[in-house]
Parts: structure tokens; sequence; C-alpha cells
């Protein structure tokens, strides 16, 4: 808190200061939209180009490193694909809008504040120069400052209508259990009323990796005791997941970003669900399934794939087949990968299953497994509207 509150209230001295921002205008414009793809290759691969925006950053305002964590690799990686998502969807400024607003929300719990997106900006700027070289034109720069400004804007107004929200809310792990070597659900308990709704997910950071925050979803419903059930799986050595599955324990504390994500029921269940998971994207189908089993109305048919490789990746067998058991409205369908009874992957398992083209689905899993889901369902007809899965921006693994 030291460090931010002396990053947030000084007034930097001249040296460095930085640029007045031009007004925003949104990056609507047909004109701009080709002149960025058309000269996309100038500032490609976006890896090269974070790497320049970096060092200009740091370099002209030294102070900021720390609102970082100490590895930049995920950093990197997320910057990419935002820059990836951002260029490729200049066509719907809707979903823009709606994907940035949320990350403007999510920002408020690493110390982000209008000042820095200014720096991010004159940063970017001789990033693109340095990237682009002599082939950068004055016109190109408008059309990315225009791209730029759209996508913060929204972020300040996601920033903005959270003012009344905790950035983040401080926690207790109650509970540490291995289901696997590398697979261990969590249970924390936020020191103070912690609002969501099954089918969110939040961020999490370890005070073992400061500044680091890596997104889980929450594998329950809301529950009286005010306790939330995280199934974490480690992806490598060193990140947010190791320190999560290997070295926290009970009594350990952590931080908890706000809820986000739409993957949430209806109040009105007017059509049967269709569920499709894969690894620990059975968290929030869990969840689901929580509040469904609580609702005191009568349900639609439930439909659940369950995506893994092996048998023994189902980790949560037994609550699922006990689940299954008590409620008839309720089917569980593995699909393995590999092994015996190996039905190849699971959005095709879904094709062949039968039509879906009614129901209403969620799902979640790897992005690669989330994407050709989407597709066959959509192929099936079932519209876009009634298939809710959480942004994918990349193949990227973004809890690491």
């Amino acid at each position: 808190m030291r460090l931010r509150r002396a990053l947030l209230a000084p007034e930097r001295p001249a040296p460095g200061a930085l640029p007045a921002p031009a007004a925003a205008g949104p990056c609507r414009d047909e004109a701009d939209r080709r002149l960025i793809a058309e000269r996309l290759h100038l500032v490609t691969p976006f890896e090269d180009l974070i790497t320049h925006l970096y060092e200009a950053m740091f370099r002209r305002w030294p102070y900021l490193r720390s609102l970082f964590p100490e590895s930049m690799a995920f950093q990197r990686e997320h910057l990419a694909r935002m820059f990836g998502y951002l260029t490729e969807h200049l066509d719907r400024p809707e979903e823009v809008t709606a994907t940035f607003t949320r990350l403007g929300r999510d920002h408020r719990k690493l110390g982000v504040r209008p000042v820095h997106y200014e720096a991010f900006e004159a940063a970017l700027r001789e990033a693109l120069r340095k990237q682009a070289g002599h082939q950068w034109t004055d016109a190109l720069e408008q059309a990315w400052l225009r791209m730029l400004r759209f996508a913060v804007d929204a972020m300040v107004a996601g920033a903005d209508a959270a003012l009344t929200e905790p950035p983040y809310w401080d926690a207790v792990v109650v509970g540490h259990e291995l289901r696997r070597p590398d697979l261990a659900v969590l249970r924390v308990r936020p020191h103070e009323p912690y609002p969501y709704r099954a089918g969110q997910y939040a961020a999490l950071e370890s005070p073992l990796l400061p500044q680091t925050w890596r997104q889980y979803s929450m594998a329950c419903a809301p529950r009286p005791d005010n306790v939330l059930e995280f199934h974490v799986r480690r992806t490598g050595a060193g990140g947010v997941s190791e320190a999560l599955v290997n070295r926290t324990g009970v009594g350990d504390a952590l931080r908890v970003g706000p809820a986000a994500g739409t993957m949430t029921l209806d109040e009105d269940l007017s059509r049967d669900l269709l569920l499709v998971t894969g690894g620990t994207g059975l968290a929030p189908a869990r969840a689901l399934l929580e509040e469904l089993a609580g609702r005191r109305t009568g349900h639609r048919r439930v439909h659940l794939f369950l995506g893994a490789r092996h048998r023994e990746d189902l980790y949560d067998a037994d609550w699922l087949a006990a689940m299954e058991r008590r409620r008839p409205w309720l089917r569980i369908v593995p699909v393995l990968d590999e092994g015996p009874g190996a039905g190849g992957p699971v959005a095709d398992a879904v094709h062949r299953h039968g039509d879906f083209g009614d129901h209403r689905a969620y799902v979640s899993g790897p992005p690669e497994m989330v994407g050709a889901t989407v597709r066959r369902l959509r192929e099936q007809g079932l519209p876009g509207g009634r298939i809710h899965h959480d942004p994918v921006l990349g193949a990227g693994d973004a809890r690491r």
C-alpha cells in the first residue's frame, strides 16, 4: 500500500512528463479499420512490439515497474492477446466495449489509474514507430490511437462504474485438498461478504507472487458461510497455479478480485440446458448444478458432457455420480480423448450425440475446446445468444 500511495499521490517532475491526451475517438470508421489491417504486418509479431513498449515505458517512467509482477512473461502474453483481439474485432465495437469495460473494472486491483493509460499510450506510440521504421505514417498512427483510446475509454468507464466496490477482498484459505499431484481444491473465505453468482470467475493473488493475478472459476454457488471453492490445476513451475497447488495451505492469506463472467443461469429456465466442460472447466458447471439443485421450482433436463484425456482425469467423479443419482433431470456423459472407451474430442461427441439446437448451452474449459464446441453448436443451429462462455482471447493458459 505504501508503494501504491507513492505512485498515485505525487505529481511527477517535468522530465518525462506525460503528453496531454488528445480527444478520444472510437475506431469505428471503415478507413481506420482498413488502414490498420493492411499495415498490420509493420507492427507484428506483437511480442516484439510489446518488448519495445515496456522498454520505453519503464525507461521514461521507471516508477511504473512496481505495478507489474516480477516475471513479465504472462503480462507480455496477455497484452499480445489483447492487441490481437482488438485488431481482429474493430468491426464489433459493442463487443470490444463490453470486453474492455470488464478489463477496466478488473484492473483496479492493480492500482491502475487514468494517468497510467496516458503513459501506456505514449510508450506505445514510441514502440510503433520503432517497430515499423520509416514505413510508419501519421495517418496510421492516428488510426492506432483512435483504436487504443476507444478501448481505454471503455476501461475507464468500467473502473468508474465500480467505484463503490472494493478492488479486491482479503481472504484466508480454510481448506486445501490435493485431488491429484497437479490439482488442488481450495476453499477460501473472504473477510467481508463476497458477491457473485454461480458460473462466474475471479482472479486470485498469492503473497508468494505479489502483483501476479490469475483467473479461476468459482466451483460452488453462493453459500451462507461465504466460503468460495476453486479448482486449480498446476500448469507450470514458478507460476500462480504452482504456488496455489504446492505451496499454499490452510490459514494462508490470499486476495480475491471482483467476480466477473456471464455464464450465469436465467431466472426463467424455459429451455433444456447443455453443459460442456473440459479439465477444470468443470468448476463453473459444478456451481451451476449446485444452483439448479437448490432451486425449489422444477427443472428442464440437463446434459453435462465432461471432457477428459484419461479416466483418471475425471477428478470429481464421485460428486458427479452422486449428483446424477439424486437428480433425475441430470444426465452426465464422460468423453475420453484416449484409452479404453475413448470418444475423441468433446466437441465432436456433442455433435454426434444429438441435436441441441433448442437448448441453452454453457461451455467452459481450454480455449481450443471452447472454440471448437461453440462452432459445432452453431453448426447445429444454436443461436450465439444462447451459447454462454467467457471470452476466449487466445490459446495461452491464463491460470499459470
